[in-house]
């Protein structure tokens, strides 16, 4: 992509009433916008970076066995009383009539709707056991949006649930699922910690919370509960079992903040220039900055090597701007695209120079080795 043809505006400051490095380096790097307290919208540089934590997430699920459903976000009170939680998340709720004067509200969570799918269709042991996963919008009213998108009102969210036959499959389900999100944290680029937690309205037998380390102590990245029979009495989710008698299923629910997860890897992941995106995140893997777009042999080169790169498969932001070097080097850096390949004084000799953002460290390369050089440098932080 070419940055005139792009959607990415850059500030030098962060906004007034940024309180996290995350929440700062997204605003300044053109990542989201705001619209009111606690909402906002991925602009296409952060929207690429919600993909790729996305198909993560659905990689590790899709290993682990699950099957991904999109479930409706309205939903009806009526199953909420049925399972008695209405009413248990307060004001949280965002809950309304409908122009038939029925109690409709906008899922926090999805327990239920997926009990009540699961319900419909599974009536025999041999339809268990059962794992299903959506990434989804969820709404919840915070009293006090902060952060950013670390605690906001409208966020993306990975939700799983486990239906077994006994104690013991579900066990197996949380265990899968505990190793799923090792994995997912692992490719992020996040360092985590496992904690025993509050499993609050959620409810259950038992819950462990997943930690980002970095410098919001508010960085809760992932939760899963080990749920037992009680939406499965509540709701009816029985089935019948091998030796005819009916039992209610074994539940399991699983969730990952997908949003939040992309706050805890900058949080984790940046330095005074801006973000250090990993490379299994990045929104673009390398960013070509040529220093001098009056000269000819400059911008020929730099559109030979950004043609090379986008014919296989390279993700390659091209600062084809008009720009001065310094103003492309610091948006380079605060971008945190992960290589800089910079065309200047070194294109005499043939070369330019790479620069790892990570590290700073930079290496001249001949303009024909340069797919070769990334290709091979990108295996090795995968």
């Amino acid at each position: 992509m070419k940055w005139t043809s792009s959607f990415i505006f850059t500030s030098k400051e962060p906004p007034s009433d940024a309180e996290t490095i995350s929440q700062k380096l997204m605003h300044q790097s053109g990542m989201i916008d705001k619209l009111v307290s606690g909402i906002y919208s991925f602009l296409p540089l952060g929207l690429r970076v919600l993909k790729k934590v996305s198909n993560i997430i659905r990689e590790e699920m899709d290993n682990a066995g699950a099957q991904e459903i999109l479930m409706p976000s309205l939903q009806p009170a009526s199953l909420w009383k049925e399972s008695e939680r209405f009413g248990k998340m307060g004001k949280d709720m965002i809950v309304f009539k409908d122009r038939h004067n029925r109690e409709m509200l906008l899922g926090p969570t999805h327990e239920e709707v997926v009990s009540d799918i699961v319900r419909k269709y599974v009536k025999s042991w041999k339809n268990l056991p059962l794992m299903f996963y959506q990434i989804q919008t969820k709404y919840r009213d915070e009293i006090r949006p902060r952060f950013g998108i670390i605690r906001s009102r409208e966020f993306l969210m990975k939700d799983c649930y486990s239906f077994d036959r006994s104690d013991n499959e579900a066990e197996n389900s949380y265990f899968l699922m505990r190793q799923a999100y090792e994995k997912i944290f692992k490719r992020c680029g996040l360092n985590t910690s496992v904690h025993t937690a509050d499993s609050g309205v959620i409810g259950g037998k038992f819950s462990e919370e997943f930690i980002a380390s970095g410098d919001c102590a508010e960085l809760e990245i992932g939760h899963i509960f080990k749920l037992g029979t009680d939406y499965s009495e509540k709701l009816h989710v029985y089935f019948m079992d091998r030796d005819g008698i009916e039992k209610p299923a074994v539940m399991g629910c699983y969730g990952i903040g997908v949003s939040r997860v992309i706050a805890a890897i900058i949080e984790g992941n940046y330095d005074n220039h801006g973000i250090i995106w990993p490379i299994s995140v990045a929104p673009f893997l390398c960013t070509i900055v040529p220093v001098n777009m009056s000269n000819s042999t400059t911008i020929e080169t730099a559109n030979i090597i950004y043609e090379d790169l986008i014919s296989s498969g390279i993700e390659v932001l091209y600062d084809d701007r008009d720009e001065s070097a310094g103003v492309k080097f610091a948006d380079a850096d605060l971008l945190g695209i992960p290589y800089r390949i910079t065309l200047g004084r070194k294109l005499a000799e043939r070369k330019v120079e790479i620069t790892e953002r990570k590290t700073g460290k930079s290496t001249d390369i001949e303009i024909d080795k340069v797919k070769t050089f990334l290709i091979d440098n990108f295996r090795k932080l995968l």
